[in-house]
């Protein structure tokens, strides 16, 4: 079951996902890029997370294989926090996002009793340009609260 918290600004997303299954497995469906690509929807065969490194392959959800996946690490503490930059909801693929500010998407994992506490937070929506600010805002709210579903899933079902 999802449990959600949206702060009451529009800068910033916040979900979280109470999994059954321990930290190491979870952990390993995060920072495998790999495994990342398979329960988020990207093909990023070939490729590893590392800090400073990008990350890119095309989205292979039905109806947005138009859409490139496309980051860039920024940390990660094994087993804690991964994090990255990436443009939200960059659907158009005639636009040109690389003069815009990236919003940072930070996991971090906390063990509990039974399993883990995966949360998902994003920020910096206030940079986005204003003509699709509110509707990245609004769809990777959405986007997050699916995602993680997915992430459970996929790490409970190993």
């Amino acid at each position: 079951m999802t449990t959600t918290t949206a702060a009451s600004e529009t800068d910033r997303i916040e979900r979280s996902i109470h999994i059954k299954a321990p930290r190491s497995r979870v952990w390993n469906a995060l920072s495998n890029a790999e495994e990342y690509g398979k329960w988020f929807g990207a093909n990023l065969a070939g490729q590893t997370f590392a800090p400073g490194q990008r990350v890119q392959g095309p989205i292979t959800i039905s109806g947005f294989e138009h859409i490139m996946f496309d980051i860039i690490i920024e940390r990660i503490e094994p087993e804690h926090l991964l994090s990255y930059r990436w443009h939200p909801y960059a659907k158009d693929a005639t636009r040109d996002y690389s003069g815009e500010q990236r919003t940072l998407v930070i996991f971090t994992l906390k063990e509990v009793a039974d399993g883990t506490l995966l949360t998902v937070t994003e920020t910096g929506f206030d940079q986005v340009p204003p003509d699709r600010r509110m509707e990245a805002f609004r769809m990777n709210g959405n986007g997050w609260e699916g995602q993680l579903r997915n992430i459970d899933r996929y790490a409970s079902a190993r």
